[in-house]
């Protein structure tokens, strides 16, 4: 689209300025507990801006605003959706999780909390969780790698094919020297950069197109249906399952690992009310934008964006209103938004590698600076095989961003709340149900079936064999029911 050099170096800078934070904290990782969670020295400020950045990856900028494009309204149910999951998850999940974790001989991966937790022997609470963990992180960092892929495309027309290595290598880079300190510091930048740009462009779009009130009239005369949230684009009205499956994107929340490490991290568990805040005004504010984006660029852009090219409404858009040097900079926030969630992908699936299946079943013995470079092993490893997947430039973001959105909610989600909420929960219950909802979202997405999101039967179908399996065998150790007695009346 453009190949102003003005643009070109602001991403190079800002990709320059990305890798040398990972070189500077390449210098402060010195163990595991460092590489994956900082030491548990996060503040509430970072948390939040690293939790939010790292789960609105280039999906809000890009796979939100192509739906408002084709759907208006229709799309800001998953808005609405995930806007209720984010508050659940922070309110009723984090503070717990930071102090379970801590407690579980200072757990530093879900399955390893799990496994502490119910004082696994069999090593089966770190395997079959690492297992899916893996497989979804390849699809969703795949889905990554697509968006920047289509972003250096669609800016620079850098064949698609070439794009993807650029984007891909830029956040093995970091990813691989400086771990989750180097992600999470960078996080809290490009989540302030994504919360500005997706602001900006819908009202600088609104202004260039005649003010609020006749841009709103435009997209209704474009498309009546496009300020009907209740109607589809082609007019029928949405179904009861349409609408749950649209909703249900908040109930995934529960199970992302990616956006779960971030709570286990944070200084204190009193930090999390004033994290929550911070995390919530970001939040709400941004998903709204990334809808208006979609539905002004519906009426802005002169050129109509059809299939998987409505998802860079928010790219043309830009383009379009600002000059090179501003465009260079809000660009740049969408390879932000791009490089956070991939980054905290590839760190928290090297993770279970390292930790739940090479310490596990490999070596047992290992020392920290062996598991170090084991884990920066497989970020490459894992980052390759999702390069691959990511090959088709054809594929829709938001597809590919909902599938291993439902496999990880589905698989994680109810595991977690149980062992957090209900202490007849047991270990054999925890397996049964991760098994249970992780197979159910991979058989159904082939399916499709009654139109359901998949994450519908795959939680609800792991709560059930969590609650059946737990009551079948006998109550957990006494030492487990005293620490949840004691974290349950703690202060959180």
């Amino acid at each position: 689209m453009t190949h102003d050099l003005t643009i070109i170096n602001t991403f190079v800078l800002y990709i320059g300025i990305m890798m040398a934070i990972g070189v500077y904290y390449y210098r402060r990782t010195r163990n595991m507990s460092d590489y994956f969670l900082g030491n548990r020295k996060l503040g509430a400020w970072v948390t939040s801006l690293s939790a939010e950045a790292s789960d609105m990856s280039g999906w809000m900028l890009m796979g939100v605003p192509g739906f408002a494009y084709l759907a208006g309204l229709n799309a800001g149910w998953i808005a609405v959706g995930i806007a209720i999951g984010t508050w659940a998850n922070w309110h009723f999940v984090a503070a717990r999780l930071r102090k379970y974790t801590e407690l579980a001989d200072n757990a530093l991966t879900l399955p390893e909390f799990l496994q502490n937790r119910y004082h696994d022997t069999t090593n089966l609470l770190r395997i079959v969780p690492a297992i899916f963990i893996l497989i979804f992180f390849v699809i969703y960092t795949a889905s990554g790698f697509v968006s920047a892929g289509r972003l250096f495309e669609t800016v620079f027309g850098i064949p698609y094919e070439y794009a993807i290595f650029i984007g891909a290598g830029s956040v093995i880079f970091y990813t691989l020297v400086g771990g989750f300190l180097a992600v999470a510091r960078t996080d809290f930048i490009q989540g302030i950069m994504m919360f500005f740009a997706i602001l900006v462009v819908p009202i600088c779009g609104t202004m260039a197109s005649g003010g609020f009130e006749r841009t709103l009239a435009e997209i209704g005369s474009v498309q009546s249906s496009m300020l009907q949230p209740l109607t589809k684009p082609d007019g029928s009205t949405l179904g009861a399952i349409e609408l749950i499956s649209l909703l249900a994107w908040g109930i995934g929340y529960f199970g992302q690992p990616h956006i779960l490490v971030r709570f286990m991290a944070i200084r204190t568990s009193g930090e999390i009310r004033r994290a929550t805040h911070i995390a919530m005004t970001w939040v709400v504010l941004s998903l709204a934008a990334a809808v208006a984006v979609g539905m002004v660029g519906r009426v802005y852009l002169t050129e109509p964006l059809t299939g998987t090219a409505s998802e860079t409404v928010f790219l043309v858009m830009t383009n379009e209103l600002f000059p090179p040097i501003a465009a260079g900079l809000i660009l740049s926030a969408v390879l932000a938004a791009i490089m956070s969630t991939a980054s905290s992908q590839l760190l928290v699936a090297a993770s279970a590698f390292a930790q739940d299946f090479y310490r596990t079943l490999i070596h047992k013995d290992a020392e920290q600076s062996e598991l170090v470079w084991i884990s920066r092993a497989s970020v490459l490893v894992i980052a390759s095989l999702a390069v691959f997947l990511g090959f088709n430039p054809n594929s829709f973001i938001l597809d590919m961003v909902s599938y291993a959105w439902a496999g990880f909610g589905a698989a994680f989600g109810p595991a977690i709340l149980m062992s957090l909420f209900w202490k007849r929960t047991t270990r054999n219950g925890v397996i049964a149900g991760i098994i249970v909802g992780g197979v159910t979202v991979l058989v159904w997405k082939q399916f499709a079936l009654f139109g359901l999101y998949e994450i519908v039967p795959g939680f609800l179908l792991s709560l059930l064999a969590i609650y059946g399996i737990s009551l079948l065998g006998e109550p957990p150790a006494q030492d487990i029911q005293e620490t949840f007695d004691a974290v349950g009346k703690s202060r959180i």
